[in-house]
């Protein structure tokens, strides 16, 4: 008799790391506790996902966030039941603005006391309702049978536009209960979304006649670099949101780059005689609350059916992939357009106008973002915090070469730069990318997570901070100058001593009090390997040329 071989048994945590693996997930970010243990343990035993010990849920899902962002693979962080998850709901709100493909993977009490309110420790009632109001859905696998089928539908979602993050709950005694190894533990496709050949021939239609168009690329159209390429060549000048910078080297004389409030770029809209947005939502800080003055015909390519009309009227409306449909829009084009030769030329001088009138504004702080961009290179990640000299320069520059090289706080929310730099600094290493990850962040946010800098030692993460320290909230007190009599109130802060402090975890630190060291000491730190810390003493720098006084208003 033949006897049969039995059926390989594995525990629904290690289900989880085998199936993220299929997914060439190659790091994953979080805090171990009792509740998410079978998972990690099988991380632990399997060695093909790099495990990062966060200091803080927050910390975790801003790392998974950024590594999901800078390599386009699904972002996953673990954390633990109750209040653990709870940590990570800012950080999961920013991956859901950002449109980032984030598996949360966290814990739950036994299911025998599951929603039964006995006041079970580690217990948070309405959990999955929490989840489900700060991601994009949320799940929780009841027995060992349904994990697989969770699992595959929570990444399918992640992944469909508009990516977001998933949440999936796993009850502790779920995580460790054994089941047999399924023989395919492939995703589920996510198959583009390709418009309508009518929908492709009645863009085709509108646009055939125009002299003066521009294309508004946001993070939508990240993927869609090969097919702007077809537009440039065309003669179509670009722009594009904060979140779309690079998807057109911003080096390009046709790429306006995210100088779009300024005023040089306003009149050239005016010149122009159509504007195609793909995959942006023009966010009211990027439009003047959507007062900005854009050419009077706007198209819109999104995948997002409910894009359309949104912000502003969308004179016509194609539902489809970003890639897929520029690329048959450019097949029913090219040839056939007549485009004004002199409308890259005005692109590039509206660019190189609203350029001088950013740096008019930065006093001695031009000083830091020249020579910044000139150690830091082309090859770089450029992360940001949300800090004042982010909103004055750092949206707008260095010049970004790659789709995915700028990483910022999308969502408006402190605190979040140092961990997502650590994230990328991951990415970077795990994925052979080949980038410096640089950070520009304040000291405000920067104490919000400073023990994530802990996490970044441990893990030597290859990382350059730019650490803005002026002892306050800037920009909180350029407004109470400017809207309540000057009248200073909760905002000055309280710092450590940054150098002693960097000394304490072995960070290399960096202290530049005058404009003059800048390109030393930039020298010396790009120099350095592992996490790295550049303090910019803001109060010996003096202040910008202009007060940034929150987000640029426009009257009626």
């Amino acid at each position: 008799m033949t006897s049969l071989t039995p059926p390989v048994r594995i525990t629904v945590g290690e289900l989880v790391a085998r199936f993220l693996e299929q997914l060439d997930v190659k790091a994953a970010f979080g805090v171990i506790s009792i509740h998410n243990m079978p998972i990690l343990d099988a991380f632990h035993v399997r060695q093909n996902i790099r495990f990062v010990s966060a200091r803080g849920e927050a910390g975790a899902c801003n790392m998974a966030d950024a590594y999901a962002r800078v390599t386009g693979r699904l972002g996953v962080c673990v954390t633990s039941t109750g209040t653990g998850a709870g940590n990570a709901a800012g950080a999961l709100i920013e991956a859901l603005t950002a449109g980032t493909p984030l598996l949360h993977l966290t814990g739950q009490i036994e299911s025998d006391y599951l929603d039964r309110d006995l006041g079970y420790i580690h217990e948070a009632p309405a959990q999955l309702a929490m989840l489900q109001a700060v991601g994009k859905a949320a799940f929780r696998i009841r027995n060992p049978e349904t994990a697989l089928a969770t699992l595959r539908e929570a990444a399918r979602l992640a992944f469909t536009p508009p990516c977001g993050p998933v949440s999936i709950e796993i009850p502790i005694d779920i995580q460790a209960k054994l089941l047999d190894l399924p023989a395919d533990l492939h995703p589920l496709p996510v198959t583009p979304l390709a418009a309508s050949a009518a929908d492709i021939q009645a863009l085709a239609n509108h646009l055939r006649g125009v002299k003066r168009p521009m294309l508004w690329l946001g993070g939508g159209a990240r993927a869609a670099g090969p097919a702007v390429g077809r537009f440039v060549k065309m003669g179509w000048g670009v722009v594009t949101s904060v979140q779309g910078r690079g998807v057109l080297a911003e080096d390009q004389a046709a790429n306006l780059g995210s100088y779009n409030l300024q005023k040089p770029a306003e009149d050239l809209y005016q010149t122009c005689d159509a504007l195609l947005v793909v995959g942006s939502r023009l966010r009211s800080n990027e439009t003047l609350r959507y007062k900005l003055k854009l050419p009077s015909k706007i198209y819109r390519i999104d995948a997002n059916a409910l894009a359309h009309n949104r912000g502003y009227a969308s004179e016509y409306f194609v539902h489809g992939d970003a890639l897929l449909t520029l690329h048959a829009l450019a097949d029913a084009l090219e040839g056939r357009m007549q485009i004004d030769p002199a409308l890259v030329p005005d692109v590039a001088q509206a660019r190189a106008q609203a350029a001088t009138i950013v740096d008019g504004t930065l006093g001695a702080y031009l000083t830091l973002k020249n020579k910044l961009t000139a150690h830091a290179g082309p090859e770089l990640w450029w992360v940001r915090d949300i800090t004042l000299s982010n909103t004055m320069w750092g949206n707008r520059a260095p010049m970004l070469n790659h789709p995915r090289a700028g990483v910022h706080a999308l969502g408006g929310g402190i605190g979040q730069g140092l961990a997502m730099a650590i994230g990328v600094a991951i990415a970077n290493a795990e994925h052979g990318l080949g980038r410096r990850t640089v950070a520009l962040v304040g000291d405000g946010g920067f104490m919000l997570n400073v023990g994530e800098l802990a996490c970044a030692v441990q893990e030597k993460a290859d990382l350059v901070v730019v650490l803005m320290n002026d002892s306050r909230y800037g920009v909180i007190r350029n407004i109470q100058d400017d809207l309540y009599g000057g009248r200073h109130c909760y905002v000055d802060l309280h710092t450590p001593d940054f150098s002693q402090f960097c000394a304490s975890l072995q960070v290399a630190h960096y202290r530049l009090d005058d404009p003059a060291q800048t390109d030393a000491v930039l020298a010396q730190a790009f120099a350095a390997k592992g996490p790295v810390v550049v303090e910019v003493d803001m109060n010996a720098w003096g202040p910008f040329a202009v007060k940034f006084a929150g987000p640029i208003l426009k009257k009626d």
